[in-house]
């Protein structure tokens, strides 16, 4: 079997069986075919895409290009979320909690932000103390202990999928539907879940910007995850704009708190609720969405969603006073803010540019290795559809500075479109994903 012949038959639009697929991944980790010849297999994918069984294949040879987690000794189904990133999107922290409360069993390794986009990781590292590296021991007796970890991708999981990322990078072949859902997917199976709920962006802030190539997105990842055995639903979200109020790491962390106390912004509680309704019927704790969504509303009510992150928190070296005392999380020495610069109402909000704002004020990165400002951030004050006055208050600016403040205000000026007529509040949830297909709400 050779290289050359494998790149020449995608090239040609022809399907690969297993082991061509499986040559191609394991030669390349192992150092024996070279980044020229995978690039070109990379852009011969591109242009021909591949069928759902190539997808399934190379999914799983990515999976098995490194270590596995086994979370066999945990007892229940295990459910991970994945959502493919977006500004303001703090779901993760507040669905963990939320489900394991209900009884869900949450294993989950997450990971940083880059670029626009917030990390779990990094809002979970703004709590004093947390730790986001356990042992694999240390991780399984967590989640048996309390039904929820939430930690850091290991070293050698999924190596396959980095070094495929580094050459898609620099070969124009990142926005690739093939490659995007295996790249996803292989992280989620490799992580040892037995069923995944997906939250697939579309909008201005998220990697799919219109809802055609999300829905499309969202089709192949639930059909690679039921083709190798996993539960896949998904769920089609909106990103025009920030979801909740909060960006920032610090930030965001306070608003989770408040959204487990059953207080948090309206499109974050309903996101929050509808996946985890998700998670329960996949975890076989419902029967019905109806009843997996009051089962929610009873954690949220009693304090026991709220408690479960107090317990994660705690485990994981974090300081739980932050649960009852926000204060305690780092805050930045200087509070600006942006004003309304006319009469009206607020059309569009673009969560791109508020995410790469909030990335310049120090609290995201434009390269890995860039350090992070747990404290600087925005709270919006207003949202798409809200009415607005002349110099009203929009956006509350968290910044290290009254200069990176002024700065932030001079950029914010071409996130937000304000016009004189009224403006219906925008669509959160689009439809779902399941094996039979789209079903718009």
């Amino acid at each position: 079997m050779r290289a050359y012949d494998i790149i020449l038959k995608k090239r040609d639009g022809k399907e690969l069986d297993t082991e061509e697929i499986n040559f191609m991944i394991s030669g390349f980790v192992r150092g024996n075919i070279p980044d020229y010849q995978i690039s070109a297999f990379l852009m011969a994918v591109f242009f021909k895409g591949m069928t759902p069984e190539e997808m399934a294949d190379l999914t799983m040879a990515m999976v098995h290009s490194g270590e596995t987690v086994d979370l066999s000794e945990i007892p229940g189904i295990k459910v991970d979320k994945h959502s493919s990133g977006g500004v303001g999107d703090k779901t993760s922290l507040v669905l963990g909690p939320l489900v394991a409360a209900a009884g869900v069993t949450v294993a989950k390794m997450s990971g940083r932000g880059l670029g626009h986009t917030g990390g779990t990781l990094d809002k979970l590292e703004s709590i004093p103390g947390f730790k986001i590296s356990l042992t694999r021991r240390e991780f399984i007796d967590q989640v048996k202990n309390i039904q929820i970890a939430i930690v850091g991708q290991t070293g050698n999981l999924v190596p396959a999928d980095k070094k495929l990322y580094a050459l898609r990078d620099v070969t124009a072949t990142v926005d690739s539907i093939p490659l995007i859902a295996s790249s996803i997917m292989s992280k989620k199976i490799a992580g040892g879940a037995d069923a995944i709920v997906l939250d697939v962006k579309t909008g201005s802030g998220a990697f799919m910007k219109n809802l055609e190539s999300s829905v499309e997105l969202a089709q192949v990842m639930v059909e690679i995850g039921n083709i190798v055995g996993k539960k896949t639903v998904a769920l089609i979200s909106n990103m025009d704009q920030p979801l909740g109020y909060c960006v920032g790491n610090a930030l965001e962390i306070k608003e989770v708190i408040e959204a487990l106390k059953g207080k948090g912004p309206d499109d974050l509680m309903e996101l929050c609720l509808t996946l985890g309704s998700y998670m329960l019927l996949l975890a076989d704790k419902a029967k019905t969405l109806y009843e997996a969504r009051r089962k929610l509303a009873q954690v949220l009510k009693t304090g026991e969603a709220l408690n479960k992150f107090k317990q994660m928190i705690k485990f994981q070296g974090g300081n739980p006073e932050v649960v009852s005392n926000p204060e305690l999380m780092p805050e930045a020495p200087f509070i600006g803010g942006f004003n309304s610069y006319k009469k009206g109402y607020i059309h569009f909000i673009d969560a791109q540019k508020i995410g790469i704002c909030a990335m310049k004020l120090g609290a995201g990165r434009l390269k890995v290795e860039d350090k992070i400002d747990y404290s600087v951030g925005f709270e919006l004050l207003k949202k798409v559809g809200d009415a607005v006055d002349i110099n009203e208050p929009l956006i509350k600016i968290h910044a290290r500075s009254s200069e990176d403040a002024k700065q932030a205000e001079r950029d914010l000026a071409e996130a937000i479109v304000i016009k004189e007529e009224p403006v219906d509040k925008p669509i959160l949830l689009y439809g779902t994903v399941t094996e039979e297909g789209y079903e718009a709400f």
